[in-house]
């Protein structure tokens, strides 16, 4: 791959978004390479591990930035003056994660693709937001996306629907009886206390729910909150949204917790005392890879660094799906995380 290709990856090239498990590999060595050359948090990392960057020459053997460097970073590819910089939920007692943004075209293009991959045209759907807490507070990109998820949506009754719970019960009443296809993606805590109180019988609507208690209730499992939702909603399934503030692509589960990425993003598992060494799961047999913590290349993250040590704990099967176990213990608690007993 020549090097003029990078500059056109760091223009949006339409590559990213139309790549195959080869073009990934080959997209994601020379996006290392361009980011430990231009990205000085990222170079000062690699060089601290005593890594030849040069002698890289296979995605597992690609460093990942601990996410919680940007807490306490600025985490830039090349110097720019940003669009908007994303900030994640938290307490007061928590430093946000703090994503600067070269060009929201990028974020945009990402998420509408990703959407397009899973769930079709947004024209086909009502798309009704129910994220009280995210909308309290300003930079979110989970916002950002679902408003835009809204406007593409151009149902009347599309929109974002905060504590009207009454309201919001009436909306999917009627569309249910129109046979409207609805996605109502909501913060875990509302969809809960949603549905303890306008419990009802959804046939065509899709429920996804983006995780985060915040301190509004009891802790549970994903499966317990599903559980939950399913009995109250007659619903055979309950989707769920994995994203984060340092991504700018986003995994989708619409079945059993089991999250799947588009061509662009890729789940690795690392070892959690051997951090440098990580899976993908795709090795022989049909069985899952051991837990483990989660690692993610994300080709959209041209600006900031691509590849990304989260702290969730989780597990990848054969067929690529992953799942999400539970936070690495004495991290802060994300917004988006459920506990697991």
């Amino acid at each position: 791959m020549k090097a003029e290709y990078i500059d056109m990856i760091c223009e949006f090239d339409d590559n990213i978004f139309t790549t195959n498990e080869v073009d990934f590999d080959k997209i994601a060595l020379e996006l290392y390479r361009y980011q430990y050359h231009h990205n000085e948090v990222y170079r000062q990392f690699v060089n601290g591990l005593q890594i030849d960057a040069e002698k890289v020459d296979s995605i597992y053997k690609i460093p990942f930035l601990p996410i919680g460097l940007f807490k306490s970073h600025t985490i830039t590819t090349k110097s720019f003056l940003p669009e908007y910089i994303f900030e994640s939920s938290g307490t007061t007692q928590i430093v946000p994660s703090r994503h600067h943004i070269k060009k929201l075209e990028l974020y945009a293009r990402s998420f509408n693709a990703g959407f397009q991959l899973f769930y079709g045209n947004a024209a086909d759907w009502c798309i009704i937001g129910l994220l009280p807490s995210y909308l309290e507070r300003r930079n979110s990109s989970l916002v950002m996306m679902v408003n835009e998820l809204v406007t593409k949506s151009g149902h009347p009754h599309s929109g974002f629907y905060l504590d009207d719970h009454a309201r919001l019960a009436a909306v999917l009443q009627e569309l249910e009886t129109n046979a409207q296809k609805v996605l109502l993606i909501g913060v875990t805590f509302a969809l809960l206390d949603f549905a303890d109180v306008f419990p009802m019988e959804l046939r065509h609507t899709v429920v996804m729910e983006t995780g985060g208690m915040k301190g509004r209730r009891q802790e549970m499992t994903r499966e317990e909150v599903h559980n939950i939702l399913k009995s109250r909603f007659g619903l055979h399934e309950v989707h769920s949204e994995y994203g984060m503030t340092e991504l700018l692509s986003q995994a989708y589960s619409q079945k059993n917790g089991n999250f799947y990425c588009p061509p662009w993003l890729r789940v690795f598992i690392r070892e959690e005392d051997d951090p440098l060494q990580v899976k993908d799961g795709k090795g022989p047999g049909e069985q899952s890879v051991v837990n483990g913590i989660l690692n993610i290349i994300d080709l959209a993250n041209i600006h900031s660094c691509a590849f990304i040590a989260t702290e969730d704990v989780g597990i990848i099967h054969a067929n690529g799906s992953f799942e999400v176990l539970g936070r690495v213990d004495n991290s802060d608690v994300r917004g988006c995380s459920l506990m697991v007993v």
